[in-house]
């Protein structure tokens, strides 16, 4: 059961966040201070600001103003569970394709995710990534058979019909964009060779082989994966060039996130 500092701290909290309609009756003279209204609000300013840190390539697309007006229901209705601000906003992509205004921009929630992923490899546990000689002295049964897992730091997405990708790494790049740009699907990897996130484009089939690896099924099984994903994709040459970016991780690193 809880005692009753932890009742209060809840109770402080949900008045933070849901206002003084959400406070429980433990704590409605405080929530009704004007010193709280003042002291609520800089609380979501200071989250607003975590999240459009955290997701630059959205608010330059949107706009500041769309995207602050954007993050005050984000904010009312997800606070932070971290002292780290710069992991606030795991759930900002999924709340961008469920909100109303940004559904005229439907490539908005994509873009998201490939920020919230830069973070993610940006800030992930260090590690060796996966050497190519290491593979090429096994024979193909045994090559077949091994199991391996994507980096620590590596991050990708697919983006089915909408090319998020390009426009996120354009708006990265301070580059121009095809005109007119393909309205199709791409893929993105991220790797961090180096102590810096690198990106490059990845096919469908990429990011399958990279999901089977992290669900822990051997290469034979990625293999089939990715040319079921793509059909006619070279898995050599996707192999090669996933191990070039540094997407495995070598033998004894740290687990990839579940």
């Amino acid at each position: 059961m809880k005692g009753d500092l932890a009742r209060f701290q809840d109770g402080f909290l949900r008045a933070l966040y849901e206002g003084a309609d959400g406070a429980p009756a433990s704590i409605p003279a405080l929530s009704v201070q004007p010193g709280f209204a003042v002291y609520r609000n800089t609380i979501a300013k200071g989250c607003i600001d975590a999240l459009e840190a955290n997701f630059p390539t959205v608010a330059r697309l949107a706009g500041s103003e769309w995207f602050r007006a954007a993050a005050l229901p984000y904010v009312r209705s997800t606070p932070p569970v971290s002292v780290s601000l710069m992991e606030y906003g795991a759930g900002f992509p999924g709340f961008l394709a469920a909100f109303p205004p940004a559904q005229e921009l439907p490539y908005l929630p994509g873009v998201a995710r490939l920020d919230r992923l830069w973070i993610e490899a940006h800030t992930a546990a260090d590690g060796a990534a996966l050497d190519a000689g290491a593979l090429a002295r096994l024979p193909a049964a045994a090559l077949g058979a091994l199991v391996v897992r994507p980096h620590p730091a590596a991050r990708w997405a697919w983006h089915p019909g909408l090319p998020a990708y390009a426009i996120w790494r354009a708006n990265r790049e301070e580059a121009a964009l095809d005109d007119p740009l393909p309205w199709t699907g791409d893929g993105a990897l991220l790797t961090r060779p180096e102590s810096a996130v690198r990106w490059r484009e990845a096919g469908k089939g990429a990011c399958a082989f990279l999901d089977a690896c992290a669900a822990g099924l051997p290469m034979a099984e990625a293999a089939r994966a990715a040319m079921r994903a793509q059909p006619g994709v070279d898995v050599a040459g996707l192999l090669a060039e996933l191990i070039s970016a540094g997407a495995f991780a070598a033998p004894g690193t740290a687990p990839f996130p579940p």
